[in-house]
Formats: structure tokens, sequence, C-alpha cells
């Protein structure tokens, strides 16, 4: 055999191992045909699929969003203009929309875990390699970099809650979820606050969060499962996929039946922009606005942004505990609510609050509570309307969305401001909240789900019961 031939040959099988560790888990013979111990043993592993999800996805945003607070002192202390920065956050957010949406299709056919350990070491080597780098351009590579690893983080976790959670307690138990970005956002800047006035150095900001990272990496790899047939399980209740459904099987079929075809995961994308324009010009202006306009102390604005997150978690999830028991499952007519008071919270913020720390942080929370309902339930929305067969290839179409709205938050605002002043900015970001409520009403009538309404209990096939179940 030839030099070259061999080499092929090498790296053919690397390319299929490399394939084969991102396989889905296999189904394995139940551990029982007990319906009492089956319901035991699924809420169980769903209490253990939520805690490491919520756990895991945390830290992806520790190793995302910290680069708000270090924008500032690298502004500063290396000249980096406010249109440049918005520019990082702008590629940083359309490249993290794209790979949710890829990583969306191919997460639908990988191993849950796998596919986010992968993604948050990646991320974690990226953040690494910013901390340690001087030239503008490298910034703006890496910083594209992490976000297509970033975009490795949300498909696994729709997976996972399609898979585990049933479909009528979808809303409440993702909205507990999504408490995840909160947490983590809220966490970094307030740490990232304290690293900067502690050492004085932005670089922190990075190596720190990332070594987090690196250690929830292998915690993530020991305690997630995939699916609960890999682990010995039936699908869970309600989560019967209709049987005119299941005429398409490939994955081009499914992507485009349960997705692409589907106008109601459309106008879930359309609406997502409007949110995240909003979410992502207080998450990634905020320090700078309220250290340059507000005159605050860089620590102070930290943990007033980390108020934002915090209210916006509590928000989220009194959004999914009301769209299940009030609205019937129905995320639109929640929404609707949402984004009108969300557009009050921002006018209060801009035209009220004047520089009191205390009437600042009262408003930004506000707003927080306001915004991430949205921002949660049309993910939930997407799980729902696209069946545990596309969940992750739906909510990854919905992020890109979402992250094509940094063209908004990130350049488009920062050139906007360095134009035309705060006062404009903030008006534009009024505008958007409007949008975003007349793109809630023309859903005012979509279903809650597109599962079969029949019980999975009465196509529970009778199967090989073995001892104990493992993670797969």
């Amino acid at each position: 055999m030839s030099a070259n031939s061999l080499s092929q040959n090498l790296l053919r099988r690397l390319f299929e191992r490399l394939v084969g560790l991102f396989k889905p888990a296999p189904a394995i013979p139940l551990v029982t045909s007990d319906p009492v111990k089956i319901k035991a043993l699924h809420r169980a592993w769903q209490l253990r699929v939520l805690v490491a999800a919520i756990l895991g996805y945390a830290t992806f945003c520790l190793v995302r969003k910290n680069l708000s607070m270090a924008m500032p002192v690298m502004e500063r202390e290396l000249g980096i203009a406010k249109a440049d920065l918005g520019l990082f956050l702008t590629l940083h957010g359309l490249l993290y929309g794209v790979s949710k949406m890829v990583n969306g299709v191919i997460g639908d056919h990988s191993h849950a875990r796998t596919f986010m350990v992968t993604g948050l070491v990646l991320s974690a080597i990226a953040n690494t390699l910013f901390g340690l780098s001087t030239a503008t351009i490298a910034f703006g590579v890496l910083w594209m970099l992490n976000g297509w690893f970033q975009g490795m983080g949300y498909p696994p976790c729709g997976r996972l809650m399609a898979h585990w959670i049933p479909p009528k307690e979808l809303a409440t138990k993702m909205s507990i979820w999504n408490a995840s970005t909160n947490i983590g956002a809220g966490a970094v800047v307030v740490l990232c606050g304290y690293l900067i006035s502690t050492f004085e150095d932005w670089r922190l900001c990075f190596f720190v969060p990332a070594t987090v990272a690196m250690l929830c990496a292998v915690g993530l790899w020991f305690t997630l499962p995939d699916t609960p047939q890999s682990v010995g399980l039936p699908e869970v209740e309600g989560a019967r996929i209709k049987a005119a459904d299941h005429k398409a099987d490939d994955w081009r079929s499914i992507l485009v039946h349960h997705v692409l075809t589907n106008p109601l995961i459309w106008l879930l994308a359309i609406a997502n922009f409007f949110i995240y324009t909003i979410r992502y010009a207080v998450l990634d202006w905020g320090p700078t606005f309220l250290s340059q306009q507000k005159h605050l102390q860089l620590q102070h604005a930290g943990w007033i942004v980390a108020g934002f997150e915090v209210s916006g978690m509590c928000g989220a999830m009194i959004g999914g505990w009301l769209t299940d028991r009030l609205f019937g499952g129905r995320c639109f007519r929640a929404c609707l609510f949402y984004m009108v008071f969300a557009g009050v919270a921002v006018y209060l913020f801009w035209k009220v609050a004047g520089q009191s720390f205390y009437l600042n942080a009262a408003l930004l929370c506000m707003a927080g509570f306001f915004v991430y309902g949205p921002q949660c339930l049309f993910g939930i929305a997407a799980t729902n309307l696209a069946t545990k067969r596309a969940a992750a290839s739906a909510v990854g179409l919905v992020g890109l969305f979402g992250y094509l709205s940094t063209t908004l938050s990130g350049w488009g605002l920062g050139k906007l401001v360095q134009t035309y002043g705060w006062d404009t900015g903030f008006a534009g970001m009024i505008v958007v909240t409007a949008f975003g409520a007349v793109a809630c009403l023309i859903g005012w009538n979509a279903k809650p789900h597109r599962y079969a309404s029949e019980a999975v209990d009465d196509i529970v096939a009778v199967a090989p019961v073995c001892t104990k179940p493992t993670v797969r």
C-alpha cells in the first residue's frame, strides 16, 4: 500500500471515529414493565437531566457573556472604538445564530451529552486564547469562533427537554431550565466586575470562566444521558408522534415537514428577532451605558445588569407556569402581554430613572422580567410545535433569527448611539418591542403542540427487562 493510500485510509478511519462519537445512544431493553416504577424512574431521570442541563447551559453563558464587562476596560486600555466593539458582538452573534441552526439539525441526530460537552470545551479554549491575545483582528476571529462553539449548547438541551419532558409540562419545566441563561449571565457580570475592580486585569474575565467551563464539562460527561430509551425507559407520556407525521423518516424530510414548511416556526423566528434585539441591547451595552451616561461605578453597573438577569429568570418561570395553567400551552398569548410591558419598562428606564442607582436598578429589573418571558417561551413553543423529531432544528432556526438581531443590538446600536446619541437608540428599542408585540398577536390562535392526543401508555410495546439503567 502506498504512503498516500495509507494516509487517506487513516484519515477516513479517524473521521469515522469522530462521527461515531456523536451517534445517538442506542435503545436498551426496558428496565421494568411495572407502570408505577416506570413513572418513578421517569421523574428521577427528568430531575437529573433538568439540573445537569441548567448547570451546563449556565456555564456556556459564563464563556459567552463575559465580553460585555471587559468592553469598557478594553475600550479605554486598547483604544478600541465602540463601533468596533459592536462589530465583535455582531459577528459573534451572527455566527452563533448560524451555528445554532446548523448544530440544531446535527443535534437532532446526535448524542446530547457528547455534543454539549464538546461545545463547552471548545468554547473554554477559545476564551483562553482570547485572553492571551493582543491584536484586534485576533479578538474578532476568536470571538467569532467562540460564537460557533456556543451554538453547540442549546441544541442538545432542546433535544433533552423534548425527549424527557411530557408536552403538557414542557412550558413549566423548560422555563425552569431557561433560568440557566439568567444564572450564567448574572453570575458572570458580577464575577467579572469584581475581577476587574480587584485585580484591574480584563483578561481574567476570560481565564476564570474558561476554567469553570472545563470543570463543568467533566461533570456533564458523567451525568447526562441521551434519550429515555437509551437508559431502558419508554418515551414519556404524551410524546407520541401523529401517524401522519411518520410518513417521512429521513432527516431531510423531517426538517422540511416539521420546521421549514411550518409557518408558526417562522413566525416564532421573526418574533424572536425582536425580543433578542432588546435583550442583547441591555446585556451588551448596559454596563457601558450605566457607567458612561448614568455615571455609576462599573462594579455597581454589574450588579444592576445581574438584577436584570435575576428578574428575567423570575419572569421566564412565571411565564412558563402561566402558559401551561392559564393559556393551555399557547405561548403566543402569554408573549403578547410580556412584549407590551417590556416596551413600557424600557421607556421608563430611558425617561424616568435619571442617575438614581435604585431607580435604575428597579426599572431595569422590570424590563428583565418582561423581556425574558418571551425569550424563553419562543423556544418552548418551537420545541412543542416541531415535536421531539425536530426540536433542536426548530430552536436552531428560531435561535438563528434571535442572533441575527445582533446586527441591530451590536453594531447597529453602537453606530446609532455613536452618531445620534442614546435617546435615538432608546427610541429605536421602543419601536422594536412594538413589532414584537404585533408578531405575537398574529400567532394568538396557534395550537400548543403537534403531538397526537392519545396517551403514550397505549402504545408502549412489551420489551425484555434488564437489571439496571446506565448513562449512555
